[in-house]
């Protein structure tokens, strides 16, 4: 059974830490990332982990704690968490994919109209004293064509709420994904950028997407057209869109993230984009409202604590999905590599122990193998070893009630 001690970093939601402390676990919060060093010395002693974007769950860091059970990614993005290492090791990942859907969506929208309508420079030019009242370059959005990349959750509802606004929507997305309202699917990228208006970007973090739009993307947009992105930082070549802004070939663009982001607040941040007119930077905030951070620390922090006190894994992401009704007076959490006869195999050892099995769920992934095993007795004093000694067996835990 794992230590009821869990480490909350980069000012997850106060909730979070009350629903973790209210089931049991000493919680500690920090505010900042923590790099490698740092965050191995904080784990000493810790199976529970909450995070954000800045820290990274590296393979050296659960090589050096393998004490930690299970880490929750208090955002969208795992690409943080070394996936392949946690499976090797037996630790669950929950993250947010849906939580904060809605305050990322309201900001690309806001976003899109201050671009058009030039506020950020208008803005600019008032607060240092000048006044200058012209309708030059600024435009409605009513009418205009939205091209989303990317239809997943957050593009989806983009979609939806553009067009309630009379934009006109296209996408590309390279899963086949239902057009919603009247929005139009565009086969290729190229053929959303030479019609778009509007480009916002709403691409997942894996690593094949680095470096997805670049010099010739920008230069297939149609002239004076905005761009937006609000999903990954490495996935877009700033110097390149530093250079598209400055020819006057785009007439703006809005940035909430970026390939290196400081490690706390308060800390130096340096870019190309900064001095450019219309253009909007903020610091990686488009999740960041108190309604989304208050529902992801809710279900984050519940998805941690069920998987501690029972071994729920449901909505995990590197994890097979088992849930379940309390039976038994102990639980064994059995995650072992997805191998044929793994499962007799583990009933045969609790079998040579004459102990019966109450309940009992199997779930596979794609190489891995979960089973959560009920059973009426806790006098085994052998068996957890001799689980942990079966060659598929990549890690072994127990609950008791």
């Amino acid at each position: 059974m794992w230590a009821m001690k869990a480490l909350l970093l980069e000012n997850i939601h106060s909730d979070a830490a009350a629903i973790l402390a209210d089931r049991g676990f000493e919680v500690e919060t920090r505010s900042g990332a923590l790099g490698e060093e740092e965050l191995i010395e904080a784990l000493d002693g810790v199976s529970l982990l909450g995070l954000r974007s800045r820290t990274h769950v590296t393979e050296r860091v659960l090589n050096e704690r393998p004490g930690l059970r299970c880490v929750g990614a208090f955002c969208i993005g795992t690409n943080q968490i070394d996936l392949a290492a946690a499976d090797e090791r037996g630790v669950a990942v929950f993250n947010a994919p849906y939580s904060n859907t809605r305050s990322v969506v309201e900001l690309a929208i806001g976003e899109i109209i201050a671009l058009a309508r030039h506020l950020t420079d208008q803005n600019a030019l008032m607060q240092s004293g000048v006044w200058r009242k012209s309708a030059t370059g600024s435009h409605e959005i009513r009418g205009r064509v939205l091209g989303i990349v990317g239809y997943g959750n957050i593009g989806s509802q983009l979609s939806v709420l553009a067009e309630s606004l009379g934009m006109r929507v296209i996408f590309y997305d390279i899963v086949d994904r239902l057009a919603l309202g009247n929005a139009r699917r565009c086969e290729t990228l190229a053929e959303l950028l030479a019609e778009a208006e509007v480009v916002s970007l709403h691409i997942d973090g894996r690593k094949e997407n680095e470096g997805f739009f670049g010099e010739e993307e920008f230069a297939q947009m149609r002239e004076r057209s905005l761009f937006i992105n609000l999903c990954r930082g490495f996935v877009v070549d700033l110097e390149a869109l530093q250079r598209a802004l400055a020819s006057k070939h785009l007439a703006g663009a809005a940035i909430d993230v970026f390939p290196e982001e400081p490690a706390a607040n308060g800390d130096p941040f340096v870019s190309s984009l900064q001095g450019l007119d219309n253009v909007i930077l903020t610091p990686h905030v488009g999740g960041s409202t108190q309604e989304a951070q208050k529902d992801i620390g809710h279900f984050v922090a519940l998805k941690m604590a069920d998987f501690a006190d029972y071994g729920t894994t449901t909505l995990s992401v590197n994890f097979p999905e088992v849930h379940g009704s309390r039976a038994g007076v102990m639980r064994i959490l059995d995650v072992h590599r997805n191998v044929p006869g793994a499962l007799g195999r583990l009933n045969a050892v609790v079998g040579s122990h004459e102990v019966n099995i109450a309940a009992q769920q199997l779930a596979t992934r794609g190489g891995l193998g979960y089973v959560v095993t009920d059973i009426d007795s806790t006098e085994h004093p052998h068996l957890i070893e001799e689980l942990k000694a079966l060659p598929e067996t990549i890690s072994v835990e127990t609950i008791e009630w």
